[in-house]
């Protein structure tokens, strides 16, 4: 059990390592949300989701070739 000075640098070295760990989910998102649908700009994570994208919100327009699986 740690008295006085060496309780309060615990105290301070531990919360700094748990705040570390806690962070924004922005970070991860943008990295995840790789393709984007080229007429509403929404951002999808994978060519699969555009897919179903397109079948849904875009139904006159086909999927660019480029675009598709």
């Amino acid at each position: 059990m740690t008295r006085g000075k060496q309780k309060i640098e615990a105290q301070k070295r531990n919360a700094e390592k748990n705040q570390k760990s806690k962070g924004s989910q922005l970070e991860a998102r943008a990295v995840a949300l790789k393709s984007s649908c080229p007429i509403c700009k929404v951002q999808l994570a994978n060519s699969k989701q555009l897919v179903d994208h397109y079948a849904s919100k875009h139904p006159k327009d086909k999927v660019p070739s480029d675009l598709e699986l």
